[in-house]
């Protein structure tokens, strides 16, 4: 990666970071589905303009045609779907804790990889799931023993019940990913990105207006929506499509690990979320796990060595 691709990492993880923030500001006010149906839908607008001003609007829309059920399928399992759980379980869990939850990503793509695609796992690989999901059980243990939830009387039953739907998200994540890479190799990746935040759209809007709040919803928490749209959405999905034309995707992925530092960083300081050393302790040994089960860690210290010794 040169030093632009590296900047725009940083951007997309502290943008992605930021999307768990404005999530827990704005999912009290709104409910769920309203506030995930306005961001994908302003995600949706500010990526159809895009297109506009890049003056391909006809040819891309002639794309989507073509391939609408897989954009459509990948809308809902890498959007529309992941986002409302993700709403669900800040309602329980806090900004910080979620984001974390978020690093198992790589973990479920290279299951459903293996699976599906028959992706090879080595022996390394699967050590790394292993000790990704140790780290997702130490989380939610931390939680439900008061770790970082966000409010007082929160159950440990409710707690598990957040953290299982954040894992649900996660899950899909990684289906949707060897569903793409199964359905949407080729396609221009600003397509992509725009057919699948349409279709999201389409899917969530009428379980948006059946359940738009009766109360009035706060400037904050409209404030935060909009910034889910533009920045957390629109922008950061440009930026990621961006960097797997330039870098690939083995390279953008790392941007997994970046995310949740932004997010703890965040809740810490816009929120007064409390961080406290077990999360701290199980956020590594979830990125530990996730960097080996991905093969960005390629061997432990002095496994390299003694593999060259066997060369010899």
């Amino acid at each position: 990666m040169n030093p632009i691709n590296i900047v725009q990492l940083l951007i997309l993880a502290a943008l992605w970071g930021g999307s768990f923030l404005f999530i827990r500001v704005g999912v009290t006010d709104f409910g769920v589905a309203p506030l995930m149906a306005l961001r994908v839908g302003i995600g949706a607008l500010f990526l159809l303009a895009v297109l506009l001003m890049r003056g391909s609007a006809r040819s891309s829309l002639q794309v989507m045609r073509t391939h609408a059920w897989p954009l459509f399928v990948v809308g809902i399992l890498n959007s529309a779907a992941p986002f409302c759980l993700f709403a669900f379980a800040e309602l329980t869990l806090s900004a910080g804790v979620t984001s974390v939850i978020n690093a198992t990503t790589p973990l479920w793509g290279a299951i459903v990889a293996f699976l599906w695609l028959k992706d090879r796992l080595s022996g390394l690989r699967i050590a790394g799931l292993v000790i990704g999901f140790v780290g997702v059980v130490a989380l939610v243990w931390n939680q439900m023993d008061g770790g970082a939830s966000t409010g007082a009387s929160v159950t440990p039953a409710a707690t598990a019940l957040a953290a299982a739907a954040a894992l649900g998200a996660t899950l899909l994540y990684g289906i949707a990913a060897s569903f793409t890479k199964r359905n949407l190799t080729g396609v221009d990746s600003l397509v992509v990105a725009t057919g699948t935040m349409t279709a999201a759209t389409v899917v969530l809007l009428p379980f948006a207006v059946f359940w738009w709040p009766a109360t009035p919803i706060s400037a904050q928490s409209w404030e935060a929506v909009i910034a889910l749209g533009v920045a957390c959405t629109g922008i950061a999905y440009m930026l990621f499509f961006r960097l797997i034309a330039a870098t690939g995707p083995a390279r953008t992925i790392s941007v997994t690990f970046v995310i949740p530092i932004f997010g703890i960083l965040w809740g810490a300081l816009f929120l007064s979320e409390h961080v406290s050393p077990g999360m701290i302790k199980a956020c590594v040994t979830i990125l530990i796990g996730t960097a080996l089960a991905t093969g960005v860690i390629k061997w432990l210290p002095g496994m390299g060595a003694r593999r060259r010794a066997s060369v010899k």
